[in-house]
C-alpha cells in the first residue's frame, strides 16, 4: 500500500509500479499541454482511491467466504427492505448485469445458502430471489468490517472536513450522473 500523509500525496507503490500522483500529472502535462493539473489531481486521486478501496473491501468479504459480486447482490436485497426480495431482472438492472450473468450469480449464491430462489406465489411465472438468514449474517458482518475500515480511512479528517468532502463528492457525482445517466452499470459482466 502506498504511504500517505495528510500533508502530501501518496508515494509511489513499488509493488504496483505506479508513479506518484505528482509524477503522473507531470508526465501527462509533458505529453498533453492543455491539462489542468488541479482537475487531474482530483480525478486521478479519486480513481486510485476507488481502486484501492475496492481491493480492501474485496479482501474483507473474502474472509467471510463471499465475493464482491455476491456482496453486491446481498446489498441490493437489503436495500430493497424487508422481506429482502427482488426479481432477478430487477437485480440485474440494479447491478448493471445481463440476465445470464445475474442467473449465474444467483445460482452460485443459492448453492451457498445466501439467497433462495422461488416462484412468486401470486404469479407462478415470476421468480423471486430472497435473502436468507445466512446471507443477512454475512451482510451484517461485512458492514461491521467496512465501518471499521472507513472510520480508519477518514481518521485524519475532522467532522467538518468529512461533511465538506461528502458534499463536494456528491456535487461531482451529480454532474457525472447528469452527463452520463446510463453509466450506473458496467460495460461488461465481471463474472
Amino acid at each position: 500500500m502506498p504511504t500517505a500523509s495528510p500533508e502530501g500525496p501518496a508515494a509511489p507503490d513499488p509493488a504496483l509500479g505506479e508513479p506518484s500522483l505528482d509524477e503522473q500529472i507531470a508526465a501527462y502535462q509533458r505529453e498533453y499541454g492543455d491539462l489542468d493539473p488541479q482537475v487531474e489531481k482530483v480525478v486521478s486521486a479519486l480513481g486510485r482511491l476507488n481502486r484501492r478501496m475496492n481491493v480492501a473491501y474485496g479482501r474483507q468479504v473474502a474472509t467471510l467466504g463471499i465475493s464482491n459480486a455476491e456482496w453486491e447482490v446481498l446489498k441490493s436485497l437489503v436495500l430493497a427492505g424487508a422481506p429482502y426480495r427482488m426479481g432477478p431482472g430487477e437485480l440485474a438492472k440494479r447491478l448493471g448485469l445481463t440476465p445470464a450473468a445475474m442467473t449465474h450469480r444467483i445460482d452460485r449464491m443459492a448453492s451457498e445458502g445466501l439467497v433462495t430462489r422461488d416462484r412468486d406465489e401470486n404469479n407462478r411465472v415470476r421468480v423471486i430471489v430472497e435473502l436468507t438468514d445466512e446471507g443477512r449474517t454475512k451482510w451484517l458482518e461485512a458492514m461491521r468490517m467496512a465501518t471499521d475500515f472507513e472510520e480508519d480511512l477518514l481518521q485524519d479528517l475532522s467532522a467538518e472536513d468529512r461533511g465538506m468532502l461528502g458534499e463536494l463528492l456528491i456535487r461531482v457525482l451529480r454532474r457525472v450522473e447528469h452527463a452520463q445517466p446510463d453509466a450506473g452499470g458496467r460495460l461488461t459482466d465481471l463474472d
